[in-house]
C-alpha cells in the first residue's frame, strides 16, 4: 500500500432511543507510531476513563500535527426523517470533506457495514474496531464526543437519566419515556413500541 495516509472510520450510538449518532474519522500517516497512544481498542471494550485518556492524548497529538480527526453528530430528528443509514452516510461524507481527504493519497478502513464514497480505496472490516487500531481510535473519538454531548444535554432533561445510559434503551430509560413522554432528542421511530402511561 503506497498511500500516504491511513483513514479509520467508525460510528457510535447507532442503537440508542435518544441522542445523535456519532461518526468518527481519523487520519494518520501510514507509518504512524502507535506507541504514542497506548491502549487503543474497540471503544466498547475499554473503560470510560481509558477512553477519556485516549481522547485527551489524541488531541495533544493533533496539536503537534501528528494526526487529525473529525467527529460529526447527526440529530435524532435527522435519523427519524432520513433513517440511520443515510444519517451515517452524510456524517462520513461531511467528516471526509472537513479533513480534505484526497482519494489519491488515502486508504480507508471502516468498521462493520460502513462505506466511504466510491472514489476512495477502502476496506470494510467486520468487528474492525477491535482488529485495526485506526478504526478503534475512530470509535473512541466518536463515543467520547457523543457521551460528552449526552451528559451536557442531560441537564436539560434531568428526569431521563441520560448522563448514565447515554440514551440507550435501559429499563430506567424506557420507564422514564413511558412516564414523561418523548423530547426533541428522542428518536421517535426507535420509541414506537414503548407504551405511554
Amino acid at each position: 500500500m503506497n498511500k500516504k495516509w491511513l483513514i479509520g472510520i467508525d460510528e457510535a450510538g447507532r442503537g440508542p432511543l435518544a441522542g445523535p449518532v456519532s461518526v468518527g474519522v481519523v487520519k494518520i500517516p501510514t507509518d504512524f507510531d502507535w506507541s504514542l497512544i497506548p491502549g487503543v481498542n474497540d471503544s466498547k471494550k475499554i473503560s470510560e476513563k481509558k477512553r477519556d485518556a485516549v481522547f485527551e492524548l489524541t488531541n495533544e497529538l493533533v496539536k503537534q500535527g501528528l494526526l487529525s480527526y473529525s467527529v460529526k453528530l447527526v440529530s435524532a430528528n435527522s435519523i427519524d426523517n432520513k433513517g440511520i443509514v443515510s444519517a451515517i452516510k452524510r456524517a462520513i461524507e461531511s467528516a471526509i470533506e472537513e479533513l480534505k481527504l484526497n482519494p489519491e493519497e488515502c486508504f480507508i478502513k471502516l468498521d462493520g457495514s460502513l462505506h466511504a464514497p466510491e472514489k476512495f480505496e477502502q476496506e470494510t472490516i467486520i468487528k474492525g474496531d477491535g482488529k485495526e487500531k485506526v478504526i478503534g481510535l475512530a470509535s473512541i473519538m466518536a463515543k467520547v464526543k457523543r457521551d460528552t454531548y449526552m451528559k451536557e444535554i442531560a441537564e436539560q432533561y434531568p428526569e431521563y437519566g441520560l448522563e448514565g445510559h447515554k440514551g440507550y434503551g435501559t429499563k430506567a430509560h424506557r420507564e422514564a419515556i413511558a412516564k414523561f413522554g418523548l423530547t426533541i432528542i428522542h428518536r421517535r421511530t426507535y420509541c414506537k413500541n414503548i407504551k405511554m402511561l
